[in-house]
């Protein structure tokens, strides 16, 4: 253990990332020239002297960078940007390095299954308890298409070959001169490729290209992890718990599922089309990648009946099969009449094929090609087969069990808003949407008691009309591809039991009804805003107290999705009463389903940052209130974390272990739970209420602040980027209200303040200490998972955030930002002292030396392209906007910070 956690570990990633920083210089001066890489060269030292103090070195930068040309701009940013997609790779490769070590020495992989079980078994849990939780576990990252992944999908795809080169790198080491030359040839090919291909797509983002960049994900790396996560679990448990406690996993541990194509809030491109769409790709891809796996299977199982006997119902589906496809069974030849095996799977591949189109003998569903893997599985088992493809079979079986034919459910998504609109014209009720909300549950109540009306037919109203046809393809979607294509009906700013009973009414008027008139839908309010989050509990009870709902749940299994929104929160009152808010409302939910009886899942809509919710991927499960995580975890995965997290194989792998191990951890820990001193609880509810009064005075009571904001950020260049479907606005309103979450963080992102994940924080911190004393602060800070999380992960942004690059983008804002940013700097320095005494450190970081040293070595390289930013937004603004080169010069810079820091919105 000594050697995997001293310094030494970094040496191997400093060594890739100074051969990959010289072959970048190499092909600098190839395709931009030597003026090109003296001008890099010459920034980037200049970046790391000002960044160590000396003197003049800042002015010396400044000079190099301020007035270039467009065309120099993008270079020079483009440079700095390629520099960042290298090292990005190298050190997530140099993550496997790390988890490699950890094997070679057979030590669990901290927070790994292996770790975690060993953990629990160490702590007393039966493994009958284990058992229990394994039943109820599932894990389930939800992708969606936010708008904030600043590099294109072709560039990403040559990321990938060069952490494919990377890691051939690392497997094959000690490689020879010859061998290592030749893996640099590869990746000197993709960089270079890289470099001429255009940022910017040549036309804006359509929908069909954001499932795209998503199933990209789900079909390259996703699908290949599935059967390695359930190997690693069976071999925790075996370590843990003995040689037999592996047996029989349950399926469904695992499951994925995405928004896009399905997200229409605010999106007028999403509706019944992409729903449609979106699911036909997702079944094309998922059906053609069962096929090469069919065909090894083919190749491996060459079982002869004069070697080796095989079960009476594999024959007598052989039989079924020649009668059902005598095509088929004429094409084999004869030369494989005596393998049985191979005359089975060319009878299942035949199946497969025709269920992309619905051809003669296509599978019905996914299960019933299972049934025929099961057939297969069984007489292997059954025939000393164990070890002469038994794996082989069982790695796809766990394939389908968790892709099914479907490949990821589809969640929809719409506003409160448009359905009351429909509802409005469908009832022919202009008023519908002003009524009480009270009055609007009750009018529902009414219709859904009532016999099921005929379906509607084709409405006038945009909203009645888009709404019908959504559900009319949520109907078609189940049938074509089962069940669970379709996931939860999400309502966006839902504030009432009326919104939950809208989507239901709306869904028996487009007549997507089964069984006595029930809705196949789960139906998910998401609480977006802290007073939405205050009154879930009440709420859900209203719904529960519904006889109505009731039974409409009855059909559903008993079960209740809520989701919880942390951008809205963050971005009214800040990033403490955001967290503690969502904190008392996951309990108040919690408890309301308990006294229901009602079993309730939590879907944790969380972005990339801190301010909307961004963090570890365990210690965000660990943080959790007691009692509340019941061995379901699903959570939003967006932007370049998807990239971050589930880009490379091993990572992917990773990040499913961490959650899983977590949720484990949480679900069997029992009594051993333990709860936060009230004292605590009541202190952190002091903390967020002292911290929105001052993030509310700035943000919305401040005069100069939105003036401040579209001055001293680049939002106004963030509006006119085509990296999403989606428009930045929800509405046509130009305050910050109006403005979406993503677009806000981004802004605060690029120049370097990232404001809503700390402000107000310190002042509230200050506060709570002068009460209380610092004692408590730091009990809290060790003792309460919660706050210990709350302050990591402002921690984290805090030393990603820059004051003295900020104060080039305030001098931007003229007067508001003479006097606005020496309070923001002031607050800044108060958050960053109070933290680290909290912690018990001595600097930002101190107990996550790693990224500490991760991120003092990137900011000196994302400095240049936040002061060519600067200069180039000041000369944009000046010429009125009007200058198309400066705005694409803005734009690379954009992408360029956005993969310095890996954190934009």
């Amino acid at each position: 253990m000594a050697a995997i956690d001293s310094p030494a570990k970094d040496l191997p990633l400093r060594e890739d990332v100074r051969t990959l920083g010289a072959l970048l210089g190499e092909v600098l001066r190839e395709q931009g020239g030597e003026a090109l890489f003296a001008r890099v060269e010459a920034a980037r030292l200049a970046a790391r002297r000002r960044r160590v103090g000396e003197a003049g070195a800042e002015d010396e930068l400044t000079g190099l960078l301020r007035g270039l040309a467009p065309p120099d701009a993008v270079e020079v940013t483009r440079a700095f940007s390629a520099y960042f997609g290298l090292v990005n790779m190298a050190e997530r490769v140099h993550r496997i390095r790390r988890i490699r070590a950890y094997l070679a020495e057979r030590t669990p992989v901290p927070g790994g299954l292996a770790a975690v079980l060993r953990g629990v078994a160490a702590e007393g849990v039966e493994l009958a308890t284990v058992r229990d939780a394994l039943a109820r576990l599932r894990v389930e990252p939800v992708f969606t298409a936010h708008p904030t992944e600043a590099v294109r999908r072709t560039l990403l795809m040559k990321e990938q070959r060069i952490a494919r080169a990377l890691v051939d790198r690392l497997e094959r080491a000690p490689l020879t001169p010859d061998e290592d030359a030749g893996t640099l040839a590869r990746i000197r090919t993709e960089v270079t490729a890289a470099w001429q291909t255009a940022e910017q797509p040549a036309s804006g983002i359509a929908v069909a290209d954001e499932v795209e960049h998503i199933l990209f994900y789900l079909v390259e790396v996703i699908y290949r992890v599935v059967p390695a996560f359930y190997e690693h679990l069976e071999a925790a448990l075996a370590a843990a718990y003995g040689p037999d406690a592996a047996r029989a996993l349950p399926p469904g541990l695992l499951r994925f599922a995405s928004w896009v194509g399905g997200d229409a809030d605010g999106n007028p491109n999403v509706g019944a089309a992409t729903i449609t769409a979106t699911l036909a790709r997702h079944r094309e891809l998922i059906l053609r990648r069962y096929q090469p796996e069919l065909r090894s299977l083919f190749d491996h199982l060459s079982q002869a009946r004069a070697r080796v006997g095989v079960s009476a119902a594999l024959e007598a589906r052989l039989a079924a099969y020649r009668a059902l496809l005598p095509a088929v069974w004429q094409r084999i030849p004869a030369r494989y009449h005596d393998m049985p095996y191979r005359l089975l799977l060319e009878h299942v591949a035949a199946r497969l094929a025709a269920a992309a189109h619905d051809g003669p003998g296509a599978y019905p569903d996914a299960a019933s090609f299972l049934a025929d893997l099961d057939l297969i599985g069984a007489s292997l088992a059954a025939h000393r087969g164990a070890h002469a493809g038994l794996e082989l079979v069982t790695r796809l079986r766990r394939r389908v069990e968790t892709f099914g034919f479907h490949l990821a459910t589809l969640d929809v998504r719409q506003h409160a808003g448009a359905h009351r609109r429909a509802l409005a014209a469908l009832l022919a009720d202009p008023g519908f949407p002003a009524l009480p909300a009270a009055a609007r549950a009750a009018r529902l109540r009414a219709l859904l008691a009532a016999p099921p009306p005929p379906p509607a037919a084709g409405a006038t109203d945009p909203d009645a009309a888009a709404t019908l046809a959504t559900m009319r393809a949520i109907g078609a979607a189940r049938a074509r591809h089962g069940a669970a294509a379709i996931g939860p009906y999400i309502i966006s700013m839902a504030e009432g039991p009326d919104d939950v009973l809208a989507v239901l009414a709306l869904a028996r008027l487009a007549g997507l009804t089964g069984a006595d008139d029930a809705v196949p839908l789960d139906v998910a309010p998401l609480l977006e805003t802290t007073p939405d989050l205050a009154r879930g509990r009440r709420i859900l009870t209203e719904l529960f107290d519904d006889p109505l709902y009731r039974r409409h749940l009855a059909t559903r299994g008993g079960g209740q999705l809520v989701m919880l929104g942390y951008s809205d929160s963050n971005k009214e009152a800040g990033l403490a009463a955001s967290r503690v808010a969502l904190f008392d409302a996951e309990g108040d939910l919690t408890a309301a389903a308990d006294a229901a009886g009602v079993g309730l899942t939590l879907f944790h809509g969380r972005g990339g940052t801190a301010s909307r919710g961004g963090s570890k991927p365990r210690e965000a499960v660990l943080a959790e209130p007691p009692h509340v995580v019941r061995g379901h975890v699903r959570v939003t995965e967006q932007g370049e974390n998807i990239h971050a997290k589930y880009g490379l194989r091993g990572i992917a792998i990773r990040t499913l272990e961490l959650m899983a191990g977590a949720v484990l951890e949480v679900t069997t820990c029992g009594g051993r739970c333990p709860s936060p001193a009230p004292a605590w609880v009541a202190a952190a509810r002091t903390l967020a209420e002292d911290s929105a009064v001052v993030y509310r005075r700035l943000v919305f009571e401040d005069p100069d602040f939105l003036a401040y904001f579209r001055a001293a950020t680049p939002i106004d260049v963030i509006e006119l980027l085509r990296i999403g479907s989606r428009p930045s606005r929800r509405t046509g309103a130009g305050g910050i209200a109006d403005l979406r979450a993503i677009p806000w963080v981004f802004a605060w992102t690029q120049s370097r303040h990232i404001l809503p994940s700390w402000y107000g924080l310190g002042t509230g911190l200050e506060r709570l200490r002068e009460r209380h004393g610092p004692a408590l602060l730091a009990e809290m800070a060790a003792g309460w998972p919660f706050f210990a999380n709350l302050l990591a992960d402002v921690e984290m942004v805090l030393a990603k955030a820059d004051m003295p690059i900020a104060a080039h983008y305030a001098e931007l804002a003229g007067p508001a930002g003479a006097r606005l940013f020496p309070h923001l700097r002031a607050e800044f320095a108060r958050t960053v002292a109070l933290i680290v005494e909290a912690r018990g450190a001595r600097e930002i970081l101190d107990g996550e030396p790693a990224l500490k040293r991760e991120i003092r070595l990137r900011n000196p390289y994302v400095d240049p392209m936040s002061l060519v930013q600067v200069d180039l937004l000041a000369r944009w603004r000046a010429g009125d906007r009007r200058d198309d080169a400066l705005r694409e010069a803005l734009f690379t810079t954009v992408r360029g910070i956005a993969r310095g820091l890996q954190n934009t919105g």
